[in-house]
């Protein structure tokens, strides 16, 4: 196991083994951006899931993560079905937890970084159809990811109103 990859288990982040499918593929047998997007949207779907915030609970609450945007560094290829592990980790948080910054990190199996996605977002009234506070279920969960090493401590976009 690589030192980076032993990190993570230490840190407690949120990990997921990940290999590229055919259709992650581009014509030059790269990972494409868009595999790379869909890739950390499900792993932060996962996560949630998997601490008992379904698709179904967030519909039932009225309520759902939206990203406003995406940034994607590329370090390294991944290719067709090589084996890597996909992190989630919080990079920044308002105060209201009506803001935050995740970010994910494709990590190959030689320990190499081949690329993160850092992702800005909030949450979303269904009804109002604007940006909202989370329950503090919600709010727990977000605070309960490892920190990235430039952790940041956003202001909320309700204060900005």
């Amino acid at each position: 196991m690589s030192d980076q990859l032993a990190n993570t288990q230490q840190r407690n982040i949120f990990a997921i083994p990940f290999h590229p499918q055919w259709s992650d593929m581009d014509q030059n047998g790269h990972m494409r951006t868009n595999a790379y997007l869909a890739a950390a949207e499900n792993s932060r779907m996962q996560y949630f899931t998997g601490s008992g915030f379904s698709a179904a609970e967030f519909a039932r609450r009225g309520l759902g993560p939206v990203i406003q945007t995406d940034q994607l560094h590329y370090r390294a290829e991944l290719r067709l079905l090589d084996p890597a592990e996909l992190t989630l980790e919080l990079a920044g948080l308002a105060p209201d937890g009506a803001r935050f910054v995740l970010r994910n990190t494709f990590t190959r199996a030689d320990g190499r970084v081949a690329a993160t996605v850092t992702s800005t977002g909030g949450w979303l009234d269904l009804t109002r159809r604007r940006l909202t506070t989370p329950p503090e279920d919600l709010f727990q969960l977000l605070r309960a990811l490892a920190r990235t090493e430039d952790f940041a401590d956003l202001t909320s976009p309700l204060a900005e109103r």
